[in-house]
């Protein structure tokens, strides 16, 4: 059986201050509607024999992949989570591992969540032809280059192999060239970028995993003995030391790049990883001057330009070849050039130990989400949305006292011991130190408005006493 595998790791840095480590680019609509996450997983209906997809993601984004399966009524076989990022080469291994638990012929098709393809039907065709290929080789997919890029790898296509529509022996694979090289390897014809998707047997990754990279495979397979599972979500928990200890490598690095048994299959499918605000331009619908707008943008004498609001009016005059992206708390500009130096802005924002590069100002949990919308050192006010049937965990905060006011939807307010409902219009007042539950039992979100007061109002002031989340 084909398993798919979809790898949402990463933040994509070069995205900020859209993309940020809680709630990274793979996980955000970015063009539409539905994220990356989702369009990955639809992309797949309709290919021979495959089970329902696995998911590895990071552990601190485990409740908003489950909330994106929920709105695309998508099952998986499993949503694995990385308690650290320890990129591909492990993640993959992991998986390989849960399919095997399940099927002894299992082929994985490893796809990145943050890719945009645009011909899904010459995408599955490749697909086809990899499977093709999965028993005997380990695949990747290389896409044929459209001009010449220097922000990606490439690999050199060899020896074609018999009775496969396309299907190649690598030649090598290839660093991020310079522009010229770039533009020697698009004449050449023999060049494709390295896409980071695959497929191969799972237990023939496994052994020439362990064969080049025997300390990745051992790190795995402890962490995956030590595992545990919520039946309830189908999380699946990793046991932290093991994989912790465990070397971080890309697959081409651990595996593809030694292997003699790599194979490429070509692909001319409208390929983007989405990597920066140009990308984004590019594959955006522009006007008549070259420019995008996304939201609440007003223009006048701007062109080749994206311009994008998240929750403000932006207005720009008189520029062009510009990136501006605002949103409540931070406000991205950038000239088109320098939209891979973004990543730059990040590292210094990681230096200083800046909120910004981690949260937005509206944050999802479990059972829905906050959005801070004042704040000064004795007080907070935040917007809090409730999910119907959703609950808060039962708390007490040591160093703050609360206010609710219900502006939409039914509260089932648990209060030391007492219990009541409140409705539209309708307040209560949580003193410090009161053991307090929320619940929204209805059937439309509840919203309220809280505001806190006190001499510290930080996140790791909540004492759980029950959490039907885990937590």
């Amino acid at each position: 059986m084909l398993h798919p595998v979809i790898l949402s790791g990463g933040i994509g840095s070069r995205l900020w201050p859209l993309s940020r480590e809680h709630t990274p680019k793979q996980l955000l609509p970015l063009m539409g509607e539905k994220t990356p996450l989702q369009t990955t997983i639809e992309r797949l209906e309709g290919l021979p024999e495959q089970v329902a997809p696995w998911i590895l993601c990071n552990e601190d984004h485990r409740f908003l992949v489950a909330e994106q399966l929920r709105q695309i009524q998508q099952t998986t076989t499993g949503i694995i989570l990385e308690p650290v990022g320890r990129n591909t080469a492990p993640a993959t291994a992991i998986a390989a591992l849960a399919a095997l638990d399940k099927d002894p012929d299992a082929i994985l098709l490893v796809l990145p969540a943050d890719h945009l393809i645009a011909d899904i039907a010459r995408f599955q065709h490749a697909v086809v032809q990899g499977l093709e290929l999965a028993q005997d080789y380990l695949v990747t997919f290389g896409i044929v280059p459209l001009y010449p890029e220097s922000g990606y790898g490439y690999i050199r296509g060899g020896k074609a192999i018999e009775g496969v529509e396309s299907g190649l022996q690598v030649g090598a694979f290839v660093e991020k060239p310079d522009t010229e090289t770039a533009k020697t390897y698009l004449d050449s014809g023999d060049y494709y970028w390295n896409s980071g998707m695959f497929i191969f047997s799972a237990e023939r990754y496994l052994k020439t995993l362990g064969h080049f990279e025997p300390a990745i495979l051992a790190a795995c397979e402890a962490a995956y003995a030590g595992e545990s599972i919520d039946l309830e979500r189908d999380f699946i928990r990793l046991e932290e030391t093991a994989f912790q200890s465990c070397p971080s490598q890309s697959i081409d690095y651990a595996v593809m790049e030694k292997t003699e048994s790599a194979a490429v299959i070509p692909l001319d499918a409208g390929w983007n990883d989405i990597g920066s605000w140009s990308a984004l331009w590019d594959l955006s619908a522009q006007d008549e001057t070259g420019t995008v707008c996304r939201g609440d943008v007003l223009s006048e004498s701007v062109s080749n330009s994206y311009l994008r609001a998240e929750y403000r009016l932006l207005a720009v005059l008189g520029v062009s070849d510009l990136i501006v992206v605002e949103t409540a708390d931070a406000v991205l500009v950038a000239h088109k050039d320098q939209a891979q130096q973004v990543k730059n802005i990040v590292t210094r924002l990681k230096h200083t130990q800046r909120a910004e590069v981690d949260l937005h100002r509206k944050v999802y949990r479990p059972w829905g989400s906050y959005e801070l919308m004042d704040s000064e050192p004795r007080f907070q006010v935040k917007r809090i949305r409730v999910n119907p049937g959703a609950s808060l965990s039962l708390q007490m905060h040591h160093h703050r006292s609360e206010h609710w006011v219900v502006v939409a939807g039914t509260a089932n307010i648990h209060r030391d011991g007492e219990q009541f409902l409140l409705t539209e219009n309708q307040s209560t007042y949580i003193p410090l130190g009161t053991r307090h539950r929320l619940e929204n039992p209805g059937k439309i979100p509840l919203e309220i408005i809280e505001i806190q007061s006190g001499s510290y109002l930080g996140e790791d002031d909540i004492i759980r006493f029950e959490d039907e989340y885990g937590r």
